[in-house]
């Protein structure tokens, strides 16, 4: 997939997650529209603000209306079909795979550090996720739940791996989105997690 394409699909399945998270709330559409917008275009927006980059849905508008056509879809959708609570989870993981990718991909194009590179992937990859269950009054996935931004730094650094290698083509971006994808659903099949500290 082209960057272009893999920006389009990231955008429209956190949209989802937004709609399917904001949807165990009482908010009305508006409310529901922001909600997924936030999920949709939060990560890839601090990532271009830290990379002194054209915050990236403003220098191509069809990404906001991709973001806001998949959330107005899921939000009418969903209000017909019954939706199981944890559903939103798979599109989720989904998501962090391909802003991961993505993100970790814009970075080393803009001639970063490998290291910065892959920080900036995982923060397009989480940070519209942790926005997102902010507004929702939850606690954001990443900070406690199963392998999230883990999964998504072992894909970024896969990237990187796979790059300086020499490798093009499919595998170079099908390989780690595919890593991210099933290093998070596994965690959470699983529930699998990092230790956890708490203070007594």
């Amino acid at each position: 997939m082209t960057p272009e394409v893999i920006g389009f699909a990231a955008v429209a399945v956190c949209a989802v997650t937004g709609v399917l998270e904001a949807g165990r709330k009482p908010m009305d559409l508006f409310g529901v529209v922001v909600i997924a917008l936030v999920a949709a275009l939060g990560g890839g927006t601090l990532r271009d603000l830290l990379l002194d980059r054209r915050v990236f849905w403003v220098a191509d508008h069809r990404l906001l209306v991709a973001a806001l056509g998949a959330g107005l879809v899921t939000f009418f959708v969903a209000r017909l079909v019954r939706v199981p609570p944890r559903l939103f989870l798979v599109p989720d993981a989904l998501g962090l795979a391909l802003f991961t990718i993505l993100g970790t991909r814009i970075a080393l194009e803009l001639d970063t550090h490998w290291l910065v590179a892959t920080l900036m992937g995982v923060i397009t990859g989480v940070f519209g996720g942790i926005l997102r269950d902010v507004l929702c009054n939850e606690v954001p996935l990443v900070f406690g739940g199963e392998l999230y931004a883990t999964a998504a730094w072992s894909g970024a650094l896969l990237l990187v791996a796979l790059r300086a290698q020499g490798v093009e083509g499919p595998w170079l971006q099908g390989l780690p989105m595919t890593t991210v994808f099933l290093l998070r659903m596994a965690g959470i099949h699983w529930r699998i997690h990092l230790p956890s500290f708490a203070m007594r």
